[in-house]
């Protein structure tokens, strides 16, 4: 059974998303702030957390920070999905830049928040499924059973959306890839973000491809992006 944790101050946001994730099956965690949130993830070990923005002690935005920072254990890869009552675009994308996977706006559906929170999972599985196998280009190098990527023998801290990204550009190197297509690949059903998600998310993953040594994605205005292998 996949394991969520809920991260909210409002009681009834938490009882209401608790109820509808464990009709759908899942077993479900709850936390009341950000600071409570990082030991439930370090004792726990939940394989999705879905997290308030607004909240005491310590906020969303932080826990996201710690996480992606590597200050708690697993935090790095753990998929997180944003629930916030801000619904400016800036906020949706200060939060995926953050290294957040998803965004939702309160007030929300519980049955769309299920269904991302399903999406997130089958995206998960199809990487499990295709564990055993590494895809090499020029000096990027991906293993799918441990889901990391090496560049130039450095590796690269990748999120579970960053990943997905990768691995699709690094199926098809030197191919000219849209912002559709990669959405396919790398989000799970087929789920549809936007144009500005998508952008977002790229220019987080080709910040830490440059940290390690260089950046081998090109942009292809008005197109999409391509995957350059270097030696």
């Amino acid at each position: 059974m996949r394991k969520v944790l809920v991260v909210d101050d409002h009681a009834h946001i938490r009882e209401v998303i608790t109820f509808a994730l464990r009709r759908a099956g899942y077993e479900v965690a709850t936390a009341s702030d950000g600071l409570e949130a990082l030991r439930r993830i370090e004792r726990d070990a939940p394989e999705l957390v879905v997290l308030d923005v607004l909240m005491p002690e310590m906020d969303g935005l932080e826990v996201c920070r710690a996480l992606r920072g590597g200050s708690a254990p697993g935090g790095r890869n753990l998929p997180i999905l944003f629930l916030s009552s801000k619904d400016d675009e800036v906020d949706r994308i200060v939060g995926l830049e953050l290294g957040a996977d998803d965004y939702i706006v309160k007030p929300f559906s519980p049955r769309e928040l299920v269904a991302r929170v399903k999406a997130h999972f089958r995206r998960l599985d199809s990487l499990e499924d295709a564990a055993g196998e590494t895809v090499v280009a020029g000096a990027l190098a991906i293993d799918t059973a441990t889901q990391t990527a090496t560049l130039a023998g450095c590796p690269v801290s990748l999120t579970r959306t960053e990943f997905g990204l990768l691995l699709t550009l690094a199926r098809h190197p030197g191919r000219v890839l849209s912002r559709d297509a990669l959405m396919n690949g790398a989000y799970a059903g087929h789920r549809i973000v936007s144009d500005r998600t998508i952008d977002s998310h790229m220019r987080r993953l080709r910040a830490k491809l440059r940290q390690g040594g260089s950046d081998p994605i090109r942009t292809v205005h008005g197109v999409g992006f391509r995957l350059v292998p270097s030696s």
